[in-house]
């Protein structure tokens, strides 16, 4: 384990040795790759929105047990129970709170007089200046290069945007897997990058082997962004599945969200009435038709087949351009030292340029 070598406001902020994010991928990033993150110096991020609350009390103290560095835990903003969720980061001291969606003034002044430090993922500008507005002690901005759910504008465009915009510590994510990018990240004015395709292909990662090799044999031109498979544009692996998806008429797909969504309320516990309430929450927060809205229940279970039951063929294989350029699977701790070490260099090597 290398020691610290780039101290930037976010270590200031979490205390992580180094300014590195481990994103909160759904169904990936569990107990076991948040503490290797953690205990390797970076910011490991608990995904929480496929667990139900007492699913993620025992997550949050696997983690407690495995490490006792700083980590964070990524909630939905728009869920039924969000407001319960935080009072179990502020509960068992969890040091981050990340949104996937904005959360409310309200909720952020909460973590913030708790002690907790709150830090959404945005992909534009003006949602960036509003959260900072909001008191936000971050924002995570990332560019369309990024795997799940993404944007249109290029990371190397968004980052100087925001970072112009906002007086805050500016995570930047999006077509980040070596310590090259992490220093680009740095003289751009970000105070740290953050990775989920990356951490993804760790020996740390649960994801199954088999896999793991479908994302391995990737090339850089082999992911799609789309929203035919769950109403959002969604950037990942281009397959049969999604080549159905794309050629399929909406109404055809509906059926087979319908049964999606009734898995997922089984798997999760979630009564009818939460799956409706978070569906409106949604449809609002995402200016979504009804139709579109039933098709993002597709996703946690798209997912789930392929990232954890280990049928890449039926499901969903989120993943950032970034897939095309990555051929191993370094352990957390051997990954985010050759980032720090590589990026040092950069910079050093930029530094001794002279006129």
């Amino acid at each position: 384990m290398i020691e610290q070598r780039l101290r930037t406001p976010l270590c200031e902020l979490t205390g992580v040795r180094h300014p590195i994010v481990q994103t909160g991928m759904g169904w990936v990033a569990g107990p076991g790759l948040v503490s290797a993150t953690a205990n390797a110096g970076g910011l490991g991020v608990l995904a929480s929105a496929t667990m139900t609350l007492p699913q993620l009390t025992d997550a949050v103290r696997e983690v407690k047990e495995r490490t006792g560095e700083p980590f964070g835990v990524n909630l939905r903003a728009d869920a039924g129970d969000a407001e319960e969720r935080c009072d179990l980061l502020i509960r068992e001291g969890v040091k981050v709170a990340s949104f996937a969606l904005a959360p409310s003034q309200r909720l952020i002044g909460k973590l913030k007089d708790a002690g907790v430090v709150v830090i959404p993922s945005i992909g534009a500008r003006r949602h960036a200046e509003k959260v900072a507005g909001w008191g936000a002690d971050a924002v995570l901005v990332q560019g369309g290069e990024g795997g799940g759910h993404t944007g249109s504008v290029a990371t190397t465009l968004l980052i100087p945007q925001v970072v112009d915009a906002v007086d805050i510590p500016v995570i930047a994510a999006g077509g980040f897997f070596d310590g090259r990018g992490l220093a680009a990240a740095l003289c751009y004015g970000a105070a740290g990058v953050a990775m989920g395709t990356r951490f993804l292909l760790t020996t740390d990662s649960r994801v199954p082997d088999e896999v793991k090799r479908s994302y391995l044999q990737a090339q850089v031109g082999d992911t799609v962004v789309t929203s035919k498979v769950d109403g959002l544009p969604h950037r990942m692996l281009r397959t049969d599945l999604t080549a159905s998806a794309e050629s399929q008429a909406l109404l055809r797909r509906l059926p087979q969200a319908l049964r999606q969504a009734v898995a997922f309320k089984a798997l999760t516990g979630m009564s009818w009435r939460q799956l409706i309430t978070d569906g409106l929450a949604m449809r609002k927060a995402q200016k979504l038709p009804l139709n579109r809205v039933l098709l993002a229940a597709n996703t946690p279970m798209l997912i789930k087949s392929a990232l954890v039951d280990g049928h890449p063929e039926a499901g969903v294989l989120p993943a950032g351009q970034v897939v095309g350029m990555i051929d191993e699977l370094p352990s957390c701790e051997k990954l985010i030292d050759s980032l720090v070490t590589d990026a040092a260099e950069a910079l050093r090597r930029t530094g001794s340029l002279s006129g």
